[in-house]
């Protein structure tokens, strides 16, 4: 029973998307995803603030229990985020190593 000085509130998600559609958590430039990839690795909520240190602890929370309330939209983000890592690498690697071909075959030319 709530006595008369506890006040509950709703705190919200320190969840911001940027202008390329990215989630990022809190004030800072982290990833929703590496926070999320890092607590399912097993890492505590102090340990991923350890290791970004523009991490809030508050911060980090709050977004693990987002995920844990409602894991399925969070987790189909991931998805998605991850098909567009890999069709970006794919695009991307036939050109790297069309330059790095064009730039041995140049300097093995030069006298």
């Amino acid at each position: 029973m709530a006595t008369a000085s506890t006040q509950i509130r709703q705190l919200a998600v320190p969840l911001r998307e940027d202008p390329e559609g990215v989630l990022r958590v809190g004030k800072g430039r982290v990833l929703l995803e590496l926070v999320i990839r890092a607590f399912k690795r097993g890492q505590t909520p102090e340990a991923i603030v350890q290791s970004f240190e523009s991490l809030a602890l508050p911060d980090v929370y709050a977004v693990i229990g987002y995920y844990l309330a409602d894991p399925a939209p969070v987790d189909e983000y991931l998805r998605e985020r991850e098909a567009a890592a890999s069709a970006a690498e794919s695009a991307c690697a036939p050109m790297a190593l069309a330059g790095i071909r064009d730039r041995l075959a140049a300097h093995n030319r030069l006298p």
